[in-house]
């Protein structure tokens, strides 16, 4: 669906002339280029913006953004364009600034643990220049979502419950500001006093603030020992229990993903596998051989006693590399489930004691949906996932949808939870702030938006509630859930 016109805005013309005479090419505003540039991988319908402009370094990115302001003109931040809360729908139109050809890994420290890239390059990519140095980087939120992104929505993903988020991984920030100044935030010593916190601030900001051109990480070594398994369940709960009591328990495992029954029969048609059709959790273990042993030990020990059973193991590189690579394509496996549909990705997070509570709160909502709603999570952590499976087409379908999100939401923020754990908020769950955060809160990023941003300039629409913002492909007022 596209929801704006074709053709550039004639008011943003000289713009656009003043950027082609900076970037030639590279300031495309070819109708494919600019539909491709407005949507993610979500429901949401295409917002394109009037120009696409590939920049290659920090000081292009920020005389881009110079020229954006002179000209009052919305400046939208593009990756790998992953995300699912519509962070780079160009809701007002503007010009996309995509990063993913600042694709430089700029310095290695292997003796400090710690990498400077620039924010086009890949998770996959920044892992395999590393493979020889005997380190990784373990934030893996599924798609190879660029770096830069990664910091911006504040990712996570299946390694987030032994080595934490993006919030917990970034060191320092190179960032341009509405203004065009170039600053960085942070340094690369592990921790520090020194005044406010910049780099947390960036990181999760959406664009909203500033772009992210620059991102220096945590490493960590590549654990001696790795296994895998999957273990399937009569129900969720028990799944659930077995994830929750093994974290309590201290095991300190790598990963923890609950699939549900109709995830796991999506999967085994998607790529030829025959799991049990079940409540399932996919475990992996890091450490030396003889901690991995006695880690899937005691987590085999809590599963037998919730009922868990047909243990399937995968200790060779390419077995679990066969695993993870099905549980990362659950998305396209899921719109296998119904040709021509679309999936309405939606999360929330939860205190860990909750989280059992609120899933199953939420299916027995879930299970009488018109249409397929799988349940999906990273349930270590306390985040887990629904998968409304619709015809965009349809509006009854979208307002059950709708309907079926808010009471994801509020149940999760009743429970000491949020309304998202990490797809972030763009624009699709701006409407939820207040009611997590409180209005001084949201006043206080109101302030810091102003400060930062005085114009509005910088992806407009997106995190803040109470502008009218499109959803769906409908004008709707978002102050409020």
């Amino acid at each position: 669906m596209i929801a704006r016109g074709s053709a550039p805005d004639h008011h943003l013309q000289g713009l656009v002339q003043e950027l082609t005479s900076v970037l030639g090419e590279r300031c495309a505003t070819s109708a494919a280029d600019r539909d491709h540039h407005g949507h993610g991988e979500s429901y949401h319908p295409t917002y394109p913006p009037d120009a696409v402009c590939y920049a290659r370094s920090t000081d292009e990115v920020a005389a881009i953004v110079m020229l954006c302001r002179r000209h009052d003109a919305p400046v939208i931040p593009y990756g790998a364009g992953t995300s699912l809360e519509g962070h780079v729908a160009a809701l007002r139109g503007g010009i996309c600034i995509d990063l993913s050809q600042m694709g430089g890994i700029l310095a290695v420290h292997p003796e400090d643990l710690d990498v400077t890239v620039q924010a086009g390059v890949t998770r996959q990519q920044l892992n395999a220049h590393l493979r020889d140095t005997g380190l990784f980087f373990p934030v893996d939120p599924g798609a190879d979502a660029t770096l830069g992104g990664m910091a911006a929505t504040r990712a996570s993903g299946t390694n987030a419950v032994r080595y934490g988020t993006m919030r917990d991984n970034v060191l320092a920030l190179t960032v341009v500001l509405a203004d065009g100044t170039i600053i960085r935030t942070g340094t690369r010593a592990r921790k520090s006093s020194a005044g406010y916190d910049l780099t947390r601030l960036f990181v999760g900001s959406e664009g909203t603030l500033g772009i992210i051109t620059e991102v220096t990480l945590r490493l960590y070594g590549i654990p001696e020992a790795v296994s895998a398994a999957v273990c399937s369940f009569s129900d969720v709960g028990s799944a659930v229990r077995t994830a929750i009591e093994s974290i309590q328990a201290g095991v300190p495992v790598a990963r923890v993903e609950l699939l549900d029954d109709l995830c796991m029969r999506a999967i085994n048609a998607y790529n030829g596998m025959s799991y049990p059709e079940a409540p399932t959790l996919f475990f992996e273990f890091h450490g030396t051989p003889r901690g991995v042993e006695e880690q899937a030990a005691t987590v085999g020990e809590i599963a037998a006693a919730n009922g868990g059973g047909h243990w399937q193991w995968a200790s060779s590189a390419e077995e679990r590399n066969r695993l993870w690579h099905a549980r990362h394509n659950l998305h396209y496996a899921q719109l296998a489930l119904r040709p021509g549909a679309k999936s309405w990705g939606t999360d929330a997070c939860v205190p860990l004691s909750q989280l059992a509570t609120c899933i199953s709160d939420i299916r027995r909502y879930t299970e009488a949906a018109s249409f397929p709603v799988t349940t999906l999570g990273h349930v270590g952590d306390g985040n887990f996932h629904l998968g409304f499976i619709i015809d965009t087409n349809n509006p009854a379908e979208v307002r059950e949808a709708e309907a079926l999100n808010v009471r994801l939401v509020q149940r999760a923020i009743e429970l000491g939870g949020t309304c998202t754990g990490e797809h972030g908020v763009g624009y699709g769950k701006s409407r939820f702030l207040r009611a997590e955060h409180g209005e001084g809160a949201v006043e206080v990023m109101r302030l810091l938006k102003a400060a930062l941003d005085p114009q509005g300039i910088m992806n407009p629409g997106k995190v803040l509630p109470g502008e009218s913002t499109p959803v769906d492909g409908l004008s709707r007022n978002l102050d409020g859930a």
